[in-house]
């Protein structure tokens, strides 16, 4: 069974997954089929429907996480990953049908309040603590996250060639689906960099460099961002810049163009009242 994950992963590879999305559905393929030798006690061979949608009631009713069953979309993320497995599978002439397509999931409600729960007071007091335990780095690279709105990923990725401080532009060369944009940046983001690069060690390629690697590794920002805030994240900061940038009389395509999502449906969330608004409203009933 390795070297089927293998072949998957390869798969995902050459179909142009990120890392991180390569990772999750391996892990997903892998807790199906512990769930099914744990089930029916016998070796996995090939995808049936039947046991398909006896997993999905599995996920639905019987398994937990953090002691409650597992939310639409973080079961509809599981069967994502055997919607590829079983194109895999048939690519490999394991089996021939398919067993399973979107039209199984589970349907969901459009999620309907903003997703960002931070305000613009709260990005300024994170950089100013970061500013003043005088970590440059790590402060020029929320100030990218914030005012730039990009993927921490692609934050990670960009190389001292990617970006002109003069212009205030930078090419993400490696976006969501190997996709590239230009991004326009503010004069806060130069100033930032401007004051990293003074300090910046090592003549590598990537403009974040790591004393142990060519670039900085994204769980060593995680932990950075955790001694800062407890709500603050990278993907936090992603959804401030989207929804502060509408805030600010951007249009919602040039929000989507300047953040790179794929789908416009994603960039109109963020024209939608906060969470906090929507259960003030609540109480007004």
């Amino acid at each position: 069974m390795d070297s089927r994950l293998h072949g998957f992963k390869d798969y995902l590879l050459k179909e142009g997954k990120s890392q991180n999305t390569i990772q999750s559905y391996l892990l997903n393929i892998r807790e199906y089929l512990t769930w099914f030798q744990d089930t029916f006690d016998t070796s996995f061979k090939k995808l049936h429907r039947e046991n398909i949608l006896d997993y999905k009631a599995y996920l639905l009713n019987v398994r937990k996480f953090k002691g409650k069953n597992l939310n639409a979309k973080s079961v509809n993320s599981k069967l994502s990953s055997l919607v590829s497995f079983n194109k895999f599978l048939i690519e490999s002439q394991i089996q021939r049908e398919i067993v399973i397509d979107k039209r199984d999931f589970v349907k969901v409600q459009l999620e309907y309040a903003n997703p960002c729960s931070i305000t613009k007071k709260d990005v300024e007091q994170f950089r100013q603590k970061i500013l003043e335990d005088n970590d440059r780095r790590l402060y020029a690279l929320v100030t990218i996250l914030a005012y730039a709105g990009l993927r921490i990923s692609e934050a990670l990725n960009i190389k001292m060639g990617d970006f002109n401080l003069e212009t205030k532009e930078l090419i993400v060369r490696k976006g969501k689906g190997e996709k590239q944009r230009i991004v326009y940046w503010n004069t806060k983001i130069t100033n930032a960099v401007k004051e990293y690069l003074k300090f910046r060690k090592g003549e590598g390629e990537y403009l974040f460099t790591s004393r142990k690697s060519e670039k900085i590794n994204r769980t060593v920002i995680n932990k950075h961002f955790k001694k800062y805030s407890t709500i603050i994240t990278p993907h936090m900061l992603r959804h401030f810049y989207a929804s502060h940038c509408l805030e600010m009389g951007y249009s919602v395509h040039e929000v989507a163009n300047q953040a790179g999502h794929r789908d416009i449906k994603t960039t109109l969330l963020y024209t939608n009242p906060s969470r906090e608004e929507m259960r003030r409203k609540a109480e007004l009933l």
